[in-house]
């Protein structure tokens, strides 16, 4: 009998069947996506022009999976703020931080806008296009420099707005109305409340204590969303494949190339550069952000990829979260090399070379100051389109020229997008690294799933890999 129960005893637990690492599945994701797109497209619309079903159910499925993400964002960056400018106390030369923050968001855009320019005018992309004048139309919303003056001056408590739309159905009209919300005026929200908070000291601590908790708490549900992320990662790009205009960019080649090089160089060749100036290894870099740029390409949205970009920086890269909850959440609405450097700068050429006016020395200058300061004059609205009806409206160029390159920006906007996040992972790190709040164990260790593991889950898994 003892010798059965110390059998019984000592015979190993039965391990769980574990499934593919989260990457392996969000890769999995990617190729379904990609399969289900090429069926949907070939299938084609129904009679009456609609999408077929299947476009219809990967345009819902990669939709309802971003606004879920979106839901998280006003409740996550409002406590995150407020906690990290309360953990600011315990950091010493906060203003120097923000002060550098700013400064090398600057200088990466400068790079990136200068890229833009050159490959603008070695390419002449508006010299080699065959697409109709009769495409050029005026967009429904445009850019404007006191935009980001009024759009740091909520209107509400969140920044909270009112979106109605007008659909035509076989019915007749159909009104719909929703919430949207500016990430820039939830910052600056948070980040008063936040300062008044240690202005106060010991009567804010029953606060700061209730934000804390509600920040764990926010955190969790987020990571239970996040766990759909191979779902809504077929979906996205399954209604990609499936919709945009691929087709187009037969008649828009060169400027689409031209775009997609200076992304390209961006992304692989100036922030390893800079990587290295700063003695970090690039590879580790992109091991670490690679969860975030992934989600940003197929996602195509920097705000709902902001919970990922924030966990990956300071998870992954090893960013103190003091101020990698303040860098991040700021950098998604201000730091754009995508959407705000490289492709407003081969535009304005492009729409210049396409009406056949010609720039002067004073008009790169102004494209490049654009693009270095404008994109903070855009935030909290939708990106690229409106920083390039900004660029060309200071330039003088016709905002018509805009109605030209629509059909691939769906194309487009995956590439901007996962270079904007890949940036707002990068500049937190390189100031961390030059500020001395940079975990370098943590940046030089090998990742597997941190960005999509939350702390309870990973107390129930194998130990971590020791660093590299």
């Amino acid at each position: 009998m003892s010798t059965t129960a110390d059998a019984t005893a000592t015979a190993p637990a039965p391990r769980r069947k574990r499934l593919p690492s989260f990457s392996v599945q969000v890769i999995i994701g990617l190729v379904l996506g990609v399969a289900l797109g090429l069926v949907a497209r070939s299938m084609g619309p129904v009679a009456d022009g609609t999408p077929n079903w299947l476009t219809s159910t990967l345009d819902t499925v990669g939709g309802l999976f971003v606004d879920l993400l979106r839901t998280a964002v006003i409740p996550l960056v409002f406590t995150a703020i407020v906690a990290s400018i309360a953990n600011l106390r315990n950091v010493t030369n906060a203003a120097r931080l923000a002060g550098q923050t700013i400064l090398w968001f600057a200088i990466t855009a400068l790079i990136a806008v200068g890229i833009g320019l050159t490959l603008g005018l070695v390419m002449q992309p508006g010299e080699h296009t065959s697409v109709a004048e009769n495409s050029a139309a005026e967009p429904g919303s445009t850019g404007d420099w006191w935009a980001f003056l009024t759009g740091l001056v909520p209107t509400n408590f969140l920044g909270l707005a009112a979106d109605t739309s007008v659909e035509t159905t076989g019915g007749g009209t159909e009104a719909t109305t929703g919430l949207s919300f500016n990430v820039l005026q939830v910052i600056v929200v948070a980040a008063a409340i936040g300062i008044a908070a240690l202005k106060l000291g010991e009567k804010a601590e029953p606060f700061l204590a209730f934000n804390r908790s509600a920040l764990a708490i926010i955190q969790k549900v987020l990571w239970w969303i996040i766990r759909l992320a191979p779902i809504g990662t077929a979906g996205l790009l399954g209604y990609a494949v499936a919709d945009y205009g691929w087709d187009a960019i037969g008649s828009l080649g060169r400027f689409t190339l031209a775009i997609y090089a200076g992304l390209v160089l961006v992304l692989f060749a100036v922030y390893p550069i800079l990587l290295r100036a700063h003695g970090l290894n690039p590879l580790k870099y992109y091991a670490g952000a690679w969860p975030a740029i992934q989600l940003a390409f197929v996602s195509r949205s920097s705000v709902g990829t902001l919970p990922v970009t924030e966990q990956v920086t300071e998870r992954n890269l090893g960013v103190a979260r003091e101020y990698a909850s303040f860098a991040v959440p700021f950098g998604a609405t201000t730091k754009m090399d995508g959407c705000a450097a490289i492709y407003p700068a081969v535009s304005a050429i492009f729409v210049a070379q396409f009406f056949g006016i010609d720039l002067s020395i004073t008009d790169y200058l102004l494209i490049v100051l654009v693009s270095v300061v404008g994109s903070a004059a855009t935030a909290g609205t939708t990106g690229a389109t409106v920083m390039l009806t900004l660029t060309l409206s200071t330039l003088g160029l016709p905002l018509a020229g805009v109605g030209l390159l629509l059909a691939v920006d769906p194309i487009l906007d995956m590439g901007r997008t996962a270079v904007n996040v890949a940036g707002q992972a990068l500049v937190p790190t390189l100031v961390a690294k030059r500020e001395g709040l940079l975990d370098v164990d943590v940046y030089n260790s090998r990742h597997s799933d941190d960005a999509f593991t939350d702390d309870d889950a990973r107390e129930d898994e194998e130990p971590a890999l020791a660093p590299a």
